[in-house]
């Protein structure tokens, strides 16, 4: 089993064999997180995790809240709490129910970890993170998100967005009262109404995909989406190359479109 994380640019492969030799999985991953051009600290993270043997990767991305205390030490600890969960339930990997079921309770832990540190005084009272994570085994992918950190799926032809933003402007839209092109200029696009860690309880959004061979996994903070449009993120992966290039490559195009808050990208292909 092995781990990468957000202080160094990793890219991870493996391949699995059949009983006779033949290869059965391939996957690339790889992952890039930049502080921007205007935020002096990177309050992202990322995590990637995968057992080569049993084909398994884990991905989870936290993005801080900047506005408000300690976002950074909210981010770390989601994300460490996450995968200290994921980690020990991936040794007795079940079916997609079985693992939506077990993301849901190490967001849950999460949760838990940050607010009860959110409570210890003011230094880091009202922290938050979001969290957006992706598990895919050889039945299939799960995705779990809370926030507005996105998870989307991308075929050589398409590009969809898998989660919903826990967000104002999302509410907005779902009621009619904000079109899609009207939330991207709305002064309160950045207000979150769902995160990790700002209360006891919360609820993830959970979602179930059957990725193809060729096809992608991004998992991303809003420093990215803000910045580089759906269409120009697949333009991206149309062109081809390795999961690093794109990844450094939709970063580029973020930190060339001002980047105004960090900007992370990891992204998955199977």
């Amino acid at each position: 089993m092995r781990l990468a994380d957000s202080s160094v640019k990793r890219r991870l492969i493996t391949k699995s064999s059949d009983a006779n030799g033949r290869e059965t999985r391939y996957m690339e991953l790889w992952g890039i997180t930049d502080s921007g051009k205007v935020r002096q600290q990177n309050q992202d993270v990322f995590k990637i995790l995968f057992d080569e043997e049993k084909a398994i990767a884990v991905l989870v991305v936290c993005d801080g809240m900047g506005g408000a205390n300690a976002g950074d030490v909210a981010s770390a600890l989601a994300v460490e709490t996450f995968m200290h969960h994921m980690g020990r339930y991936i040794e007795n990997i079940g079916n997609q129910d079985d693992i939506a079921a077990k993301m849901s309770d190490a967001v849950h832990a999460a949760n838990r970890t940050v607010y009860e540190k959110s409570i210890r005084g003011n230094k880091y009272a009202g922290m938050g993170t979001t969290l957006c994570a992706a598990v895919s085994t050889t039945d299939g992918e799960v995705i779990i998100s809370i926030g507005d950190s996105r998870v989307y799926y991308i075929t050589p032809d398409n590009i969809t967005q898998i989660t919903k933003d826990h967000s104002v402007v999302e509410d907005m839209i779902d009621r009619g009262d904000l079109t899609r092109a009207e939330a991207m200029r709305h002064p309160n696009r950045n207000l979150i109404t769902r995160v990790v860690g700002t209360s006891r309880e919360e609820a993830a959004d959970v979602f179930f995909l059957n990725l193809s061979v060729g096809e992608h996994i991004l998992l991303c903070s809003d420093g990215l989406t803000d910045v580089v449009m759906d269409d120009e993120i697949l333009a991206e992966l149309q062109r081809g190359g390795s999961v690093r290039k794109n990844c450094e490559k939709l970063v580029e195009l973020a930190l060339a479109g001002g980047a105004p808050d960090n900007v992370t990208a990891v992204l998955f292909r199977k």
